[in-house]
């Protein structure tokens, strides 16, 4: 019965639906596995058993009564612990906020559990968001389970690993500078950050309100738009939150990419990059090329500059929601955050204005880029995960800029995809990033989708799970 939490939302969501599994027996034996596997991968901060366990008696009733939500009906989810949920403790992956219990659930997670989803515990993450490793000494560091001497990626890494090892059928993730696209990457499974203000940030701890994003992380690129089509929508909670209606479910898969076209900038996205990776991602253009995908040179002009406008925006935006904190209980962070409030307090309103200038016509001129095209493409990670333990506080803010190509689909705004490529040599996974236009986001998803579907190793991993330790 444990190869049927390796199993596809959409598949086990039919099973669910014939009643040939209950989510009661479903919930039992997620939670059994993260009763196995989690004291060794420290994927969850807080483990909802009883909660988890009354949501699916009051689906399995509802299912009794020939009544269903949907194909999220009676799955078991877990929710990143920056995201509040009503009546369980929500941490940051801080010591400051250990005891707290939010009186209200985030929008996102308000909205999964109307969808039918299962929140089956809250999962660890590097410390606030800020950072690419989720290692966290309040909670401790999360392992890559694919090698458990290694990062899992950040700042969502309980999230990735949790759906990597079936602790959970996908994941509700946050992204500023990559923090779900990265760490999918890093262990092999799918994560996308939606258009911003398509998906509602309320009730989740604030790094960059005009970077944030919150998106779903998942086995499989079909989950992954399942999850998104519960989550999005318009949120009056949510400054940032646009009332344009934009399905990004699709029920039928692209059979080629015929009539595709993909944009390459290779100044930037092969820079620092690893040569076993890049071996992996020329791999994976050609089959896009070869499902009928044309990829072409493009320019993105500004780029570096606009980069370095988001490290701007988001330091000083994180320093003026942390600093009445800071005051209070600024022993109580770890030392890379308290590295990273201090180059934030450097940043002068004048630098800020700046650099959302250089942000604006970045994106500008991007969109003229992007004429004609239908996304960009490139690596998720340029790096492999390295070793737990090895980072030095300096490297906080440099760390997503060096493993991966993410913080790019963030200065934009625009929706991006990571999916699942290949291994090195030494069996550590590698992801493809698609970057579309603004509300392309079920674009990207189908594109993905073909690409991911097409891959035979993708299946061979659906039946090879035995990779933790």
């Amino acid at each position: 019965m444990s190869e049927l939490l390796f199993e596809t939302i959409e598949s086990v969501s039919s099973l669910i639906q014939k009643k040939k599994v209950s989510p009661v027996e479903l919930t039992k034996l997620t939670l059994a596995r993260i009763n196995e596997y989690d004291p060794a991968l420290t994927a969850f901060i807080t483990v909802m058993e009883e909660d988890a366990l009354i949501q699916a008696k009051v689906l399995e009733n509802e299912l009794q009564n020939g009544e269903i939500r949907g194909p999220l009906h009676g799955i078991p989810i877990a929710v990143k612990d920056l995201l509040q949920t009503e009546g369980v403790c929500t941490t940051g992956g801080s010591k400051i906020f250990q005891n707290w219990i939010p009186d209200e659930d985030a929008t996102a997670v308000q909205r999964m559990k109307e969808a039918g989803a299962i929140i089956i515990g809250k999962a660890n993450l590097h410390e606030f968001a800020m950072g690419a490793t989720t290692e966290n000494s309040h909670y401790g560091n999360t392992k890559n389970p694919w090698d458990m001497t290694k990062i899992p990626g950040g700042s969502s890494g309980g999230s990735a690993v949790a759906t990597a090892t079936g602790m959970a059928f996908g994941s509700i993730g946050t992204d500023t500078a990559g923090s779900v696209r990265l760490p999918a990457a890093m262990c092999g499974t799918v994560g996308f950050k939606p258009t911003y203000g398509l998906v509602s940030r309320h009730g989740g701890f604030p790094f960059s309100w005009s970077l944030d994003h919150v998106g779903p992380m998942t086995r499989t690129v079909k989950d992954a738009a399942i999850m998104l089509e519960a989550m999005k929508g318009y949120d009056p909670k949510d400054d940032s939150s646009v009332k344009k209606n934009h399905v990004t479910y699709f029920k039928d898969s692209l059979k080629n990419l015929k009539g595709i076209t993909l944009g390459f900038y290779e100044p930037y996205m092969f820079s620092g990059i690893d040569p076993g990776v890049r071996h992996v991602i020329e791999q994976a253009f050609d089959q896009l090329k070869f499902l009928g995908a044309e990829i072409v040179p493009i320019e993105l002009p500004g780029i570096n500059e606009a980069l370095n406008s988001l490290k701007t925006i988001a330091q000083s935006e994180v320093v003026s929601f942390h600093d009445p904190l800071l005051k209070k209980h600024g022993d109580l962070y770890g030392d890379d955050l308290k590295y990273r409030f201090q180059f934030g307090r450097d940043i002068s309103a004048t630098d800020y204005i700046n650099a959302q200038r250089t942000r604006k016509s970045f994106v500008q001129n991007t969109m003229r880029q992007m004429s004609g095209i239908d996304g960009l493409i490139g690596p998720t990670n340029v790096q492999s995960p390295f070793e737990i333990g090895t980072m030095v506080p300096e490297q906080a803010i440099s760390n997503m800029f060096t493993l991966g190509k993410t913080p790019l689909a963030n200065i934009l705004g625009f929706p991006a995809l990571s999916v699942a490529c290949g291994f090195t040599q030494s069996q550590l996974p590698v992801g493809l990033q698609i970057i579309g236009k603004p509300f392309s986001d079920k674009k990207i998803l189908e594109i993905g989708d073909c690409y991911e579907r097409s891959q035979q190793w993708v299946q061979a991993l659906k039946m090879n799970r035995n990779y933790i330790g």
